[in-house]
């Protein structure tokens, strides 16, 4: 199912109105569903006031699909119910280079010369830290709590992050123990973005 999804996000999408509440569907049934396997823990600031950090999301990759882009839009809006979010698209191999690493390289320094010094920065990694939904709303929190001016989740390109931002990244998480393609990533993002703050506000989307 995975492998199907994956497909329709690189091609034209007619009917994308459709297509875009069928994937919303799926992104929040298949989550809500994870939530229950894994069990639920407390958010320690459930219902609290917790410091408003502006957040930006850094995604390395091609176009979006008019699909994928009618999503992140209808998250955006969402989310700024809450919040300021900056959703930044980098292009998948900026200098056109031949090897690997060297695309690495380039697509690592686009987004360097993005974030700021006072970023607090979360790096999306199949070897990052694991966490739920709960521990999310956590980051969330605790970031108002760093003095950062701003909250920078990223998504990096096909052969993953560079040195730079390895060592920049303030922590590193994993979505989901699948690997995901970078705009499935997106998206799960910004639907976990979306119930981090409703846990905060104590809201009843997620149960």
């Amino acid at each position: 199912m995975v492998i199907s999804i994956c497909a329709n996000l690189t091609a034209p999408l007619p009917g994308s109105y459709i297509f875009h509440h069928f994937l919303s569907l799926i992104i929040t049934t298949f989550f809500t569903s994870l939530i229950h396997i894994s069990g639920v823990r407390q958010c320690k600031y459930a219902g609290q006031s917790v410091r408003v950090v502006p957040i930006r999301i850094l995604t390395v990759g091609k176009k979006r699909s008019p699909g994928v882009q009618l999503i992140v839009d209808e998250y955006v809006r969402k989310l700024n119910h809450y919040c300021t979010v900056d959703d930044v698209q980098i292009r998948s191999n900026p200098r056109n280079a031949s090897d690997a690493r060297a695309q690495v390289d380039d697509e690592d320094t686009a987004m360097m010369n993005i974030i700021r010094s006072d970023d607090w920065v979360v790096m999306l990694d199949e070897n990052g830290q694991d966490i739920g939904s709960e521990q999310m709303a956590e980051l969330v929190g605790d970031a108002g709590n760093t003095g950062a001016s701003r909250l920078s989740f990223c998504i990096g390109g096909p052969y993953g992050h560079g040195r730079q931002l390895r060592e920049r990244a303030n922590i590193s998480i994993k979505l989901s123990t699948l690997v995901l393609n970078h705009q499935i990533a997106l998206l799960v993002l910004m639907e976990q973005l979306y119930r981090s703050w409703t846990i905060l506000k104590g809201q009843k989307y997620h149960h």
